[in-house]
């Protein structure tokens, strides 16, 4: 089966050029002092909170919210370790404590309603934000995610998931650190580039130098905290509008049966909106990104 989120276990990203913006800066936090991640505001009016995936810099959105900073005030976020120094990440739980301070940053910011938009393990970062601290944001798009990463492994309870996760984890603690590759030198050709996680070539490059450039203790961490997260019930707990975005693409996963996994997982919360995207894998925004871009604004125009 195609994991939109085995993606998860190589979810991840890279700095695409990162296209220089005039109202771009560094947000100097001063009441939340975020020590779990960074943040970068570009444009002005209503707020959006962009979370990149599993070993993703806010480099994946790049695109995407250049083009909202027209109209929105955007906040890449980037999980520290995933593009930069570990800082708080370099030891214990990551996911979790990175929900927990984005909460007080949009709190202490004084950030009302915004709309949070998240990729991979950015997405279940943005299900528990929105479970845990209902009244915070204004509406939820979650893309190719899924409320608990095990049904992709066919496994169903927390029980059995836990030995995998840490049996994951030390894998990835074990394993050599990957080396990057001169993505500008990758040509497309007609056939499938290896792996599930971007259906081009130059995705798949790009998402493999993310990977080789996150800290290897961060990504395994919050690979294991990824894979022992159930939201499928907690979802419910949501009282924010929820789109789910998800890659389609029979060469992967019949398009059925993706739908019907979907499906299944947001049971919980009936009111969720799906967009399905025809032609991609896990990286949608890579695979896709005028479809990708349509979503987007259309979910910010509701």
């Amino acid at each position: 089966m195609r994991p939109l989120i085995a993606a998860f276990a190589a979810t991840v990203a890279i700095a695409m050029p990162v296209g220089a913006f005039a109202q771009s800066t560094e947000t100097e936090v001063t009441a939340a002092q975020p020590t779990r991640f960074t943040v970068e505001t570009i444009g002005e009016g209503p707020d959006v909170v962009m979370i990149p995936g599993l070993s993703s810099p806010r480099e994946v959105w790049r695109p995407n919210a250049e083009k909202l900073a027209a109209t929105h005030r955007v906040h890449l976020v980037q999980i520290r370790g995933f593009g930069d120094d570990a800082g708080a990440n370099a030891e214990g739980p990551v996911l979790q404590p990175f929900v927990t301070e984005l909460a007080e940053y949009l709190s202490a910011e004084e950030i009302v309603a915004p709309a949070i938009i998240g990729h991979s393990m950015g997405g279940l970062a943005a299900m528990m934000l929105g479970a845990q601290n209902p009244d915070l944001p204004g509406r939820i798009m979650i893309v190719d995610a899924l409320p608990f990463i095990g049904v992709i492994f066919g496994v169903q309870d927390l029980e059995t998931m836990t030995p995998r996760a840490e049996q994951m984890r030390a894998m990835m603690l074990a394993g050599p650190q990957a080396k990057k590759t001169d993505c500008s030198a990758v040509e497309e050709t007609d056939g499938l580039p290896a792996g599930n996680m971007s259906n081009t070539h130059k995705g798949t490059c790009l998402v493999g130098n993310w990977s080789a450039a996150a800290d290897k203790r961060v990504f395994a961490q919050a690979m294991y905290d990824d894979m022992v997260t159930d939201m499928r019930t907690d979802i419910a707990k949501i009282t924010a509008p929820m789109t789910v975005v998800y890659g389609r693409d029979e060469r992967g996963v019949p398009v059925a049966m993706m739908d019907a996994i979907y499906a299944s997982n947001f049971a919980a919360a009936p009111e969720t909106e799906f967009v399905p995207v025809d032609g991609s894998y896990h990286f949608v925004m890579l695979d896709q990104p005028e479809k990708m871009q349509t979503a987007l604004e259309a979910f910010l125009a509701d």
